[in-house]
Order: structure tokens, then sequence, then C-alpha cells
């Protein structure tokens, strides 16, 4: 009987820490705090989705070795990295395993596609989600006060890019394709509304998916409206494919995008022909962060080349650790309460939330593809 009162006496504790997201490990002298990190590990988003994961990974690497303390008791963070393929219905698997895993918050998704649906699984279970890398307006206008993201959304990105598009590059014809997904078509929805806006005329609607690579149907289409600009809100593995095909076609349009471009994938990927595309990305450039050059040392020593979103996933990760810091705990209850106060200055610069969870610095950054390298054009606030 004695035995058998110790082991549901063990049970209970082992519920208890389970129900707070810590578990024991006593060779680590100290309750673990869970957190996930959902990203594409597989497939052609694989080297953004490392990108998030590693951002994420550096942060609680460098958050254990300083010591964390909540509730009186020494903690670690464990980092749970979950693979969702930029699948919507694979994201919410992942989303599930990683509440049935005890995890007090999630650093993700990367794509607003998977973001949006794994949303309502972090916000049934109360569990904080924060994006480092989602956009699209949708994310936070569902008024789940478990969402947050660390970036300018869509809204803020297509107005700076369609707005640039027609006072600064002089585009007056403009074809608009999209990939069908909630990013991509939420962007070219936005840049599509600005550039209206700004006097800009829009001679053709496409949409392919984010899968595709053959593009040259739709190109031909256009081809026929003779645009001078071609804007595309997709990803680099659709970007670059298309950005060749349109020179192979004769269009002498110009190519321009969003952040799903704005990296070094889609400069190999289009090779010679990335020549003179312009896109953007939230935010300012890494080298103009406050933190930005000594995060591309660490980052780059442990993990190789940023791509675009490493900042931003570090950045997600602290600015969690302060919600818990203010809340003194890693109760997820008592860390929502305490994330719409967080105010720390992140590598990227501010981060603090405004109340639907989205970020308040919306800064926009405008690159052009020269010589294999992104330069910057302008940034927009």
């Amino acid at each position: 009987m004695i035995h058998a009162k110790y082991s549901l006496s063990a049970l209970a504790l082992a519920l208890v820490f389970a129900a707070s997201g810590c578990s024991q490990k006593p060779d680590e002298g100290g309750d673990v705090i869970k957190i996930g990190s959902v990203a594409p590990l597989t497939g052609p988003q694989t080297h953004i989705g490392k990108d998030n994961e590693n951002g994420a990974r550096l942060a609680v690497d460098e958050i254990n070795a300083k010591g964390l303390e909540l509730g009186g008791k020494k903690v670690k963070l464990e980092l749970l990295g979950e693979d969702d393929q930029a699948e919507p219905k694979t994201a919410t698997i992942v989303a599930q395993k990683l509440v049935d895993a005890g995890v007090v918050a999630v650093i993700g998704h990367l794509n607003s596609g998977t973001t949006i649906p794994a949303s309502k699984i972090y916000h049934d279970a109360g569990i904080p989600q924060i994006s480092p890398s989602a956009t699209a307006v949708a994310y936070t206008a569902q008024g789940y006060k478990t969402a947050y993201r660390v970036m300018a959304n869509d809204a803020q990105q297509g107005k700076a890019l369609g707005q640039y598009a027609v006072g600064k590059m002089g585009a007056r014809k403009i074809a608009i394709i999209d990939d069908r997904t909630a990013y991509g078509q939420g962007l070219a929805d936005e840049f599509e509304k600005a550039a209206k806006a700004a006097g800009g005329e829009v001679v053709a609607r496409e949409f392919t998916n984010d899968k595709a690579t053959d593009f040259t149907a739709i190109l031909t289409s256009i081809k026929g409206k003779a645009p001078d600009l071609v804007f595309f809100g997709g990803m680099d593995p659709q970007g670059g494919p298309m950005a060749q095909q349109l020179k192979r076609l004769g269009l002498s349009a110009r190519l321009l995008g969003g952040d799903g471009l704005q990296n070094v994938n889609f400069l190999k990927l289009a090779g010679a022909d990335a020549e003179g595309v312009v896109a953007s990305s939230p935010g300012l450039p890494i080298d103009s962060m406050p933190g930005g050059p000594d995060f591309r040392k660490r980052f780059e020593s442990k993990y190789g080349v940023i791509q675009v979103y490493a900042p931003y996933s570090y950045d997600a990760v602290y600015a969690l650790v302060d919600a818990m810091k203010r809340a003194n705990s890693a109760e997820p209850a008592k860390v929502l309460a305490e994330l719409p106060k967080v105010d720390i200055q992140g590598v990227s610069g501010p981060v603090k939330f405004d109340a639907k969870g989205d970020t308040m610095d919306g800064a926009v950054t405008v690159y052009e593809a020269k010589g294999g390298t992104w330069q910057v054009l302008e940034t927009v606030k």
C-alpha cells in the first residue's frame, strides 16, 4: 500500500507539471519549460523554416546560458521543433501535438496559411502564439487574445509596395499574380488597393498555387496586356522560376514582390534573371537593426547565412520570456495577461504590441537585386 500511495503522489505531481508546461529533470536541477516552434522543415521552404527555428533556438540557448528564474525557482527552456510542411492541415495536426506535449507557448508558424488554422488550436487551449513571419491581416483580425506577431502585416507591406510601384518605379499598367495562399493573396489584395489609390491601372489579375513552377501560360496571357510591372504575391520557390520565365518570354515588365522573394534562395533560383527584381521585407535591413550586426555574427557563426526571419523568431522568444518575467510564472494564462505589456528592445527594434496583437513597429524596407545581392532602396515607416 505504501508503494501504491507513492505512485499516486508521483502521478499527481507529474500532472501538475504537465498542466503548467513544465517537467522535472533532476540532472538539470530545475523545471523545464516547453516552448513550441513550428515552420516548414521539409520541402521547398525548408531554408526559411530552419532560419525561423534557428533564430528561436539561439534565443533559447542564450537565455538558458544566462539563467532564468520564475516563481523563485531556476528554470530552463526547451524548444520543441515541429514541421508543418507549409500545409494548413499538417499545421493543425502539429499544433495539437504541441498542445498535448504541454508547451506553454508557440513561436510560429512561418506561413500565414498555416498560422491562421493553427491559431484556433492554440486559442482553444489558451496558449500564447507569437508568429515571427505570418503577415496576413486575417491572423490577428480573428480577435484571439492568444495571437501575436512581431513584424509588419500585409496591410502595411502592401501599402508600401503599391505606393512604391507607382510613385518610385513609375508603374502605370500593372499585372498581379498570387499563389492563392493566405499570405500571397492577402499581400496581393493590399498591393492592388494601394496601387490603384496611387493612380496605377491593374490590367490583369491572375493566380497560381504554391507548388507550381511553370508559369508560361499565365505570363503569355499577361504579355498581351503590355504591363510595365508584374507583382507576385508568393514565395521564392515560385518567384525564382517566374523571374526566369518572364525574361525568356520577352516581357519588359519588372518583377516586384514581398518578403516571400526577399531572401538569398530567390537569388539562387532566379540566377542572372534576378537582376533588377524589387522586393520588400517588413522591418529594417539587418545591418540597420539596433542589434543587427552583432546578431548576424552570433547567428552566422552557428547556423550560416540569415535567410530573412531569424531576427524576428529570436525577438519573439525574448518577448515571450519578458511576459513570463512580468508574470513571474510560465503558466499560459498568467503569461497571456502580461503579453500586452511587453516592451523590450529587440534585435529588430522595439517590440511591443497593439490591442490586436500586431507589432507597433511597422517599418517596411524595399530592396533591389543587383549583382547577386539585395541592395536597400528605401525604408518606409
